[in-house]
């Protein structure tokens, strides 16, 4: 049975497990679950960690330093085991290093961790991405929590919004389905100078809404006559992410991403999309998002 770390305060208990370094369960201290519980009929995760690469590539490839590399959808970590290196009963902290499996698709000495940091009913996730080697290294890194629409019983999906801290106006890129680009040719209004996104399913049946350039730094995922949520604090990350299944699924996903699939207008190079970071050698960067639950 696979391992699982547990953190706990008076008003949160979250669960995360080695695979991935991937958060598996947000409840509050009545014991209601907050995160999506992988259900395959609409989406097998709940949490990936993305990295180095978020969203798609273009026939899954890419081109770095002359040479081609395959990467898979948001890239190499949610598919691997990480290693715990400290625990307390509020915080835990995982690594994954650069090995020569991971060199077959991107050739960095990489050093990743991920710190969850409980407080109270907020949980504090953060990336921290070292450069282990001699060489500049690119990377994109993001978050891919997703929480259950609705949260209680006898509440409707449309019920729920995305309700942001200021007023915005913002369109979001149609993405190729099937082939999961962005084009940024192609674009639909979502917000005309108001806070609230409501839900509908038929939102994301041509995949997620991306938002970029947002004043907002928090977003807050709620409804129903239960009064539960979810506010996220992302100012560390220049997008958000805002998806579900296509076919009806019973979650919303909320996703700080800085870095995003190829867009139908860039080449192949890994360095030149969209957001991407460039760190030099030996130096860290940290990117954290906060999750508060109601």
């Amino acid at each position: 049975m696979e391992e699982k770390i547990v953190l706990q305060t008076e008003a949160c208990r979250a669960e995360i497990a080695l695979l991935g370094a991937q958060l598996e369960s947000l409840q509050n201290a009545e014991g209601l679950e907050y995160l999506w519980q992988r259900d395959p009929k609409w989406w097998s995760g709940c949490a990936p960690v993305l990295f180095p690469m978020v969203g798609a590539l273009r026939g899954g490839r890419t081109v770095i330093d002359g040479r081609i590399y395959e990467m898979p959808q948001h890239g190499l970590a949610r598919r691997r085991l990480f290693r715990l290196i400290s625990q307390t009963d509020s915080e835990a902290v995982f690594t994954l290093c650069a090995d020569e499996e991971t060199m077959k698709h991107y050739p960095f000495a990489f050093e990743l961790q991920v710190r969850y940091t409980l407080e109270q009913a907020s949980l504090r996730t953060s990336f921290r991405v070292f450069n282990r080697g001699a060489v500049p290294m690119p990377y994109a890194v993001g978050g891919h929590p997703a929480f259950n629409v609705p949260l209680a019983e006898g509440e409707r999906f449309e019920e729920y919004a995305v309700v942001f801290e200021r007023e915005e106006t913002a369109s979001c890129p149609a993405i190729v389905v099937g082939e999961g680009l962005i084009d940024p040719s192609r674009t639909t209004q979502r917000l005309r100078g108001s806070r609230v996104l409501p839900l509908s399913h038929d939102l994301f049946y041509a995949d997620a809404l991306v938002f970029e350039g947002l004043i907002s730094k928090t977003a807050t995922l709620s409804g129903g006559s239960a009064g539960h949520g979810v506010t996220m604090e992302f100012s560390d990350f220049p997008m958000l992410g805002v998806w579900s299944a296509a076919n009806d699924g019973p979650f919303v996903a909320l996703e700080p991403w800085c870095g995003c699939a190829t867009r139908t207008d860039e080449t192949d190079e890994f360095t030149a999309k969209r957001w991407m970071r460039v760190l030099p050698a030996g130096q860290s960067e940290t990117h954290s998002y906060t999750v508060t639950i109601f």
